[in-house]
């Protein structure tokens, strides 16, 4: 899909209603209804963060990226992830932390990106991080500049990616707990990565909205 392409049909993506749930749940770990219930009293403590879909125009062709977090002390680390973090006092809301973060960790120009719809929000266990994603876009050619405290590798997925079936595959989320070693989770494979947890999740709710706009 061109950026053109994509262009034109953001006034339906903005306008679209869908089951969200329905969209997220279709990606989500098979223990995840068990990880909530375990921790459903520290929810109401919970961080807040936002991320973006980084929607630009990449070899010709419209494009989202993800990053590849560092190694860290830390349950996120070395994982796939969408660009964002953490709500700091000084942001005027969180759509406000997700461009912050976002020109932090790749260093685009955020003056250039619009936004498309904010998703709903996707709660981690792990981290309890209260996840809120925003779908943005740029018409320009972007210049990646990573930090590399943060970021390893910066991942620029074809849009089109998202809609190959064969690209549904299983993995194991050995890094939530010992306890789920072996357990197989759904996943998308990009590019060669593995992508799955809360990424995965709002990235199916993102082909569903596109999808049914097509």
């Amino acid at each position: 899909m061109t950026i053109d392409r994509f262009i034109e049909i953001t006034p339906k993506i903005k306008e679209l209603i869908i089951d969200s749930n329905v969209s997220q749940l279709k990606m989500a770990p098979p223990f995840r209804k068990d990880l909530l219930e375990l921790t459903r009293n520290n929810y109401k403590n919970s961080k807040n963060a936002g991320v973006t879909i980084l929607f630009h125009p990449y070899n010709n062709r419209v494009s989202f990226t993800l990053i590849l977090r560092n190694e860290y002390d830390g349950v996120h680390s070395n994982q796939i992830s969408l660009p964002g973090g953490s709500f700091e006092k000084n942001d005027k809301s969180i759509f406000d932390t997700a461009l912050r973060e976002t020109n932090e960790e790749i260093g685009i120009d955020i003056n250039k990106v619009q936004l498309i719809r904010k998703l709903q929000n996707v709660y981690v266990p792990p981290s309890n991080y209260d996840i809120s994603p925003f779908m943005v876009y740029t018409e320009n050619e972007l210049k990646f500049i990573k930090d590399t405290n943060e970021v390893k590798e910066i991942i620029n997925v074809d849009l089109e990616q998202l809609f190959i079936d064969n690209n549904i595959v299983k993995t194991k989320g050995s890094q939530i707990s010992n306890r789920y070693l072996n357990t197989l989770v759904p996943a998308y494979k990009l590019n060669g990565y593995f992508v799955w947890g809360a990424t995965a999740m709002i990235l199916s709710e993102v082909k569903d909205i596109i999808k049914s706009v097509l």
